[in-house]
């Protein structure tokens, strides 16, 4: 099979053996996998990956001890816990201490034909969803986990700050739960996108200083923390959801002066996500760039670096 492999900040495609099996985990093949910003952070020395990348994924399930998954389309959630500690018992095994994760921590990722995975791990796909669309589903679940993290009342005032993909989910699902969103950004047409859904958007040549009681940094750059703490307002709150790799520098006197509340988010549930692209609540449709097979893996991660792009698919 073929199958992507990332080390030393090159990517490379090469034939492998297919997965084998273990007990317990569905045999995957990939219809559809998503670069994301995560990914690129990987490429430029993020955690100091080396191997299979890929952790937004659909695919069909060929092969399980529970013949039910069999012919099912699928979608994965990304951690691989022990099951047995108290954060698995908490149902919060994405902070399993022993957990690897797909594509980014000892686990190989989606990026390949076939791929292995925990059955516990797979939810499946509606029909109203189609495939391209449900590889949103990973990041999607991570924009939903702003809302359990965070008491945020619908009517309320809430600021997204970054025009990227995670930004452009967040600011949908915000606006679905009912918030007043407004987003922004550096470019007109992605703005369009979260335009389209009802969002109000604006091209920050200057932001807002104390506006907002509720601000999501989605940047994907180091100076979005600062401003991000810039237009809180005392004893607000900012969401973090960048993932940068290196260290980020903030000056620490505005978040105490004002006992503003910084929340790291990650990862969220899949059953929101797929309930909201299921009634069209959010839209993802227009935030794909290309589509290019495996084998052009290479040309895919360079595009999807480009600035302006959006989501780049590869499928099998």
């Amino acid at each position: 099979m073929l199958s992507v492999c990332l080390e030393n900040g090159a990517i490379s495609v090469s034939k492998r053996a297919r997965p084998r099996r273990p007990a317990g985990f569905a045999l995957i093949r990939l219809l559809f996998g998503g670069i994301c910003n995560t990914d690129l952070e990987l490429q430029r020395g993020y955690y100091g990956f080396r191997g299979t990348p890929g952790h937004e994924f659909v695919g069909e399930v060929v092969d399980a001890d529970d013949r039910r998954w069999i012919g099912q389309r699928v979608v994965g959630e990304i951690n691989l816990a022990c099951g047995k500690c108290q954060w698995c018992a908490r149902g919060l095994g994405r902070h399993c201490p022993t957990r690897t994760v797909l594509g980014i921590v000892k686990q190989p990722g989606a990026f390949r034909e076939f791929l292995t995975l925990p059955e516990r791990n797979l939810h499946r796909v509606p029909p109203e969803i189609p495939s391209e669309e449900a590889v949103f589903v990973e990041p999607l679940a991570a924009a939903c986990e702003i809302l359990d993290q965070v008491r945020i009342p619908a009517g309320a005032p809430v600021a997204v700050l970054g025009d990227g993909k995670l930004g452009l989910l967040a600011s949908q699902v915000l606006h679905a739960h009912g918030a007043e969103v407004h987003q922004y950004g550096r470019h007109k047409e992605k703005l369009r996108i979260a335009e389209r859904a009802g969002v109000s958007t604006e091209v920050a040549k200057k932001l807002p200083v104390a506006k907002y009681e509720f601000v999501v940094e989605a940047t994907g750059s180091s100076e979005g923390l600062r401003q991000a703490v810039q237009m809180t307002q005392p004893r607000g709150t900012v969401v973090m959801k960048s993932t940068v790799h290196g260290l980020v520098s903030i000056d620490s006197a505005p978040v105490i002066v004002n006992e503003i509340t910084l929340v790291g988010s990650r990862c969220g549930r899949f059953e929101p996500a797929l309930r909201l692209l299921k009634n069209r609540k959010v839209r993802v449709d227009g935030m794909i760039s290309e589509v290019l097979p495996l084998k052009n893996a290479r040309q895919a991660f360079k595009d999807a670096a480009k600035p302006g792009v959006l989501k780049v698919l590869l499928h099998e």
